[in-house]
């Protein structure tokens, strides 16, 4: 029995389970949020006794006495104004690790009211955030500090202006630095059960029999179900349709987060106890993880076409001839590992059977309607059916596009008739969800004796691990930008992906292109020094400008401006010879002849105008952006204009949060319908058109992969980039310079916060991330996975280059993902410069950041 207080109330209680467990499955207690239950991210911070503690480390019975406080228990006045700083910082994106970050700040301030830089960065070393890069939530705290001692007065929302280029404070920001934002695993319905998942004791096991006797006769259990049980169709995927919903009986898993059987009980324990008394008779077989076995004529065939998932082939010119004439040559293999999205909020599902039949599905997804297809595909109903609505997403980075917990919970639901909900642990999180690609990737860069690349030849391999998912298509884009933003007249880019029993590759921030930048960067910064060149010449001498044609084959447009992003740097690399340097190029939109197509409804409701679509926010501040747009385009202010949540049954489909898209394709049919709005607006007050709609759409009509066009327009936009890496003495990260072009910055806040994010994101990838294997198997923890902390960022400069006449989405162009791609090979650079050692593969080896195997 333990006594204690929880944000100043008294509790007792006899429960064995952990604080984390006990705030909030007894005390629905939300804002306390399960990132890992293994101490490693920080998202459970309480304060215990007035010290910032991780509350999944916490027994209940070590805590009589104790006084336990969560942001819930905060003063008023801290929570205006930590809420506001953090809002205004920018410091909130995702938002699913904000609330700890709250209880680490006001345990700082409680003892330190006015804290150093360096003591900011200390306070938060138990705190993950795998969004921000940490800048603006370093800036929060120093706000928020100030303001409290000097008992500033909190800004009135009203005072922002609402336009484009404003620095806005995100719509949601506050909702989710204080808790009160529900992401799905907050929510609860009457007579809830929980689900979980069986999976395979290894990743290649034939299923010969499934026993649930025990399960089913264990407390709590409501039910057991095995393929058998699927009504729909079985095999679900984005464009092929090879990943089962489960393993039946007579089939071979493909990889350790195969689904064999589903249970719901009345608890999550219960649940994760009766799948452990599921007797499943298998026979373990020899995985297959090599993709150049699977190859092999008599390698094991893991689906019924056999091991080839696809082949791309991009040619221009004649690389042969290049290639024989050339000066110069270069000749390397890379070798990029999967990793981990890492996405602070684990995947979780709730699904609600109404009293009209119907099925409500909440998820945190990056399309609601990529998993209606899905749901009602596996559940074999009509569209009708089926809603899903979107929670707060906490964070996906490419890695919740794909059906991982959202059918089982429908599944179960639909099975039961009562609301089941599946959530997964990390470690299962970990095990389920595709990952970035592992490539192996053979490169010849040709160039003249002037130092003008003449010719690149490749080959790229993809490990597209146990199902397509989107391999495919990250297949395509590494090769479409393999050579880089460059004059380039000969190509010859052969890419092959591989199906193997790894964990699936999928989306992740890049999407194929940060694997292939690190290899043609690489050697470019080789190649500069055969010449003769610094790395920044050789890319100013080869660098695209309006009117010259992309290795693709598409003619740049006049809002190009990677020019500019090299001579944004030109000062720093000639003042430090030992500075990396990369630049990079990311399509904005699918392209590729496919359809891609954003749609806005704007409805005037209760005097404001209600922005409706589908397309997901997952930390990128995409709300607060199409408000921009449409306060913009129709003249309306702050209070005056809403987004609704994105729902399949009043919402319309503006397309997956992907390939940086968002922002281009439904901000401007968001423009567009506005400014249909405005026109209306000119004779009438906004109540007057109370109950009135504005539909609009943006198709961006671009030509198929291989069209035998000389030059085709592949995406309808391209954004730049260049990077620059400085090292100290030690040969530590001392700094790192991120100029974009970006077209338009719509807020220049959120701008420069994703860039310090994907810059942060991209430090890891070069010197620290990995995601080990054994015969399939993950060998990594959360904690292991070698993601940035706070301590371990360095300044980051953030110039942003705007030059795009288009008035296309006002000029905006993607950014989220192109943030991410040059920082790996800038960092790789860096250290070739100070140590004449040429890394090959990333992790980069024989650096101080360099972690033992193991």
């Amino acid at each position: 029995m333990s006594t204690l207080q929880v944000n100043g109330r008294e509790i007792v209680t006899s429960k064995d389970m952990n604080l984390l467990e006990f705030l909030r499955e007894e005390l629905n207690i939300t804002s306390v949020k399960n990132g890992c239950s293994e101490g490693a991210c920080g998202s459970c911070m309480v304060l215990i006794d007035g010290k910032a503690s991780r509350a999944c480390l916490f027994k209940m019975d070590k805590l009589d006495g104790k006084k336990v406080v969560t942001v819930e228990g905060l003063s008023p006045r801290e929570k205006e104004v930590l809420g506001w700083s953090y809002a205004d910082a920018g410091a909130v994106q995702c938002g699913f690790c904000m609330p700890g970050m709250l209880i680490s700040t006001k345990g700082l301030l409680d003892v330190n009211p006015d804290p150093k830089p360096e003591e900011v960065t200390k306070a938060l070393a138990q705190n993950m955030c795998r969004c921000t890069g940490y800048v603006k939530i370093e800036k929060a705290v120093l706000n928020a500090a100030k303001m409290l001692r000097e008992g500033t007065a909190v800004p009135a929302d009203s005072d922002m202006a609402l336009a484009v280029g404003e620095r806005i404070c995100r719509t949601d920001a506050r909702d989710k630095a204080l808790g009160t934002g529900l992401y799905v695993d907050d929510m609860r319905r009457p007579g809830m059960l929980h689900g979980a998942v069986l999976r395979p004791p290894k990743a290649r096991v034939l299923v010969k029999g499934i026993d649930a006797t025990e399960a089913l006769a264990m407390p709590g259990v409501k039910a057991v179900l095995t393929a058998a049980d699927v009504p729909g169709e079985r095999h679900q995927g984005h464009i092929i349709h090879d990943w089962p919903a489960m393993i039946a009986v007579g089939e071979a898993t493909r990889y350790v987060g195969d689904a064999i059987a589903l249970v719901a009980a009345e608890t999550r324990a219960q649940a994760k106890a009766a799948v452990a008394m599921i007797k499943l008779d298998y026979e373990e077989l020899k995985p297959l993880t090599d993709p150049r076995r699977a190859l092999d004529e008599d390698a094991p065939r893991l689906h019924p076409k056999g091991n080839l998932l696809a082949k791309t082939v991009l040619r221009r010119g004649d690389p042969d001839k290049a290639i024989a004439e050339a000066a110069h040559l270069i000749v390397k293999t890379f070798n990029t590992p999967e990793t981990e999205h890492a996405f602070m909020e684990p995947e979780s599902a709730l699904a609600v059977p109404e009293a009209d039949g119907t099925l409500t599905v909440y998820t945190g997804t990056q399309s609601i309607y990529d998993d209606h297809k899905g749901i009602i595909g596996v559940l074999g109903v009509g569209p009708e059916q089926v809603k899903v609505i979107s929670a707060y997403v906490g964070g996906g980075f490419g890695g919740k596009e794909d059906l991982i917990v959202q059918h089982h919970a429908a599944l179960l639901a639909n099975h039961l008739k009562v609301p089941v909900k599946v959530t997964l642990g990390r470690q299962e999180s970990l095990k389920v969800h595709p990952k970035r690609h592992a490539f192996e990737m053979e490169y010849t860069v040709a160039a003249d004796a002037q130092g003008r690349i003449t010719a690149v030849k490749a080959h790229l391999l993809e490990d597209t691990g146990a199902y397509a998912s989107l391999g495919g298509p990250v297949l395509q884009r590494a090769c479409t930008h393999a050579a880089g933003p460059y004059k380039i007249p000969n190509v010859d880019i052969v890419g092959t992906g591989v199906y193997t029993n790894n964990p699936p590759g999928g989306a992740f921030r890049g999407f194929g292109v940060t694997q292939s930048c690190f290899a043609m960067e690489s050697c470019i910064t080789l190649l500069a020094k055969e010449v003769g060149l610094t790395p920044w010449q050789i890319r100013w001498l080869n660098a695209v400008e309006p009117g010259d044609v992309l290795p693709n084959g598409q003619i740049v447009d006049a809002g190009t401006a990677l020019k500019e992003t090299l001579l944004a740097v030109k000062d720093l690399c000639e003042q430090r010879p030992d500075a990396g340097i990369a630049c990079a190029m990311k399509n904005a939109g699918i392209g590729v002849g496919l359809s891609d197509v954003g749609r806005v409804r704007i409805r005037v409701q209760d005097g404001q105008a209600v922005i409706y679509t589908s397309a997901a926010c997952i930390g990128q501040g995409l709300a607060s952006v199409l408000m921009q747009f449409v306060a913009n385009a129709s003249g309306l202010s702050w209070g005056q204009i809403r987004v609704a949540t994105p729902d399949t049954s009043n919402s319309p489909n503006g397309g997956t949060t992907t390939a940086s898209r968002q922002t281009v394709f439904n901000g401007e049919a968001a423009r567009l319908a506005a400014q249909d709005l405005k026109l209306d607006l000119e004779g009438h007050t906004l109540e007057q058109l109370e109950g009135r709609e504005y539909y609009r759409e943006y198709n961006g009509v671009t030509d198929p992969f291989a069209s035998d066009k000389p030059n085709p327009v592949s995406h309808v936009a391209y954004s730049y980039a260049t990077q620059v890496v400085l090292l100290d003495a030690a040969g530590r990260l001392e700094k790192v310079v991120a100029a974009h072009d970006i077209g338009k910055a719509i807020n220049p806040t959120q701008v420069e916060g994703q860039i310090e994010g994907g810059v942060v994101m991209g430090l890891g990838y070069a010197l620290t991330e990995d995601f080990p294997l054994k015969d399939g198997e993950v060998m990594a923890k959360y904690g292991t996975l070698g993601l940035f902390k706070a301590a371990n960022v360095p300044p980051i400069q953030s110039i942003i280059v705007e030059k795009n006449p288009d008035p296309l989405a006002y000029g905006a162009k993607g950014l989220g993902e192109i943030t991410t791609i040059p920082t790996a090979p800038a960092v790789a650079g860096a250290y070739f410069h100070r140590d004449g050692v040429f890394r090959v593969d990333l992790p980069l080896a024989g650096t101080p950041y360099t972690r033992k195997k193991g």
